[in-house]
């Protein structure tokens, strides 16, 4: 999936409340609806650039560290809040409908094969198995297609 704006993204959060790291990536996945989550190796060196530059803080709380908006951060995010947006809600745009239905039918196939791995019968898991190859198979055979 392609990569949204982590800086802008941490900053629009961080204005609304602080959040450590796990957070910062669950929440920009909440917000995308799955379509993005950073991962640590994106969000963390992201951070470490905004506390050189002054615009957060980092504060140990409960044995975590916790981020938070600088006063000069705070002024940073609102002279640039139509710039910084919600760098999450294009990504959805960009995805489709379709794209994201996709995504949930995928999600429920991928929990139906589950149920027949822990509740089925060797015979059920068998055939479970044997719809499964032929449904990416045929999920091949679509993008063979339309190269032709």
């Amino acid at each position: 999936m392609r990569r949204g704006d982590v800086r802008a993204a941490i900053l629009v959060l961080l204005a609304e409340q602080p959040y450590n790291g796990y957070g910062l990536m669950q929440e920009i996945e909440n917000r995308s609806e799955g379509v993005w989550r950073p991962s640590p190796g994106s969000v963390y060196p992201a951070l470490a650039q905004l506390e050189d530059e002054g615009l957060v803080r980092a504060a140990e709380t409960e044995g975590r560290k916790e981020f938070g908006l600088t006063d000069e951060g705070t002024a940073y995010v609102e002279a640039n809040k139509d710039k910084l947006g919600e760098p999450w809600a294009q990504l959805n745009r960009e995805m489709g409908e379709g794209r994201m239905e996709l995504r949930g039918l995928i999600a429920q196939l991928a929990a139906a094969a589950i149920q027949v791995g822990s509740a089925g019968t060797d015979e059920h898991v068998a055939q479970a198995k044997q719809v499964l190859v032929d449904a990416r198979k045929a999920l091949y055979r679509l993008l063979a297609d339309d190269e032709d």
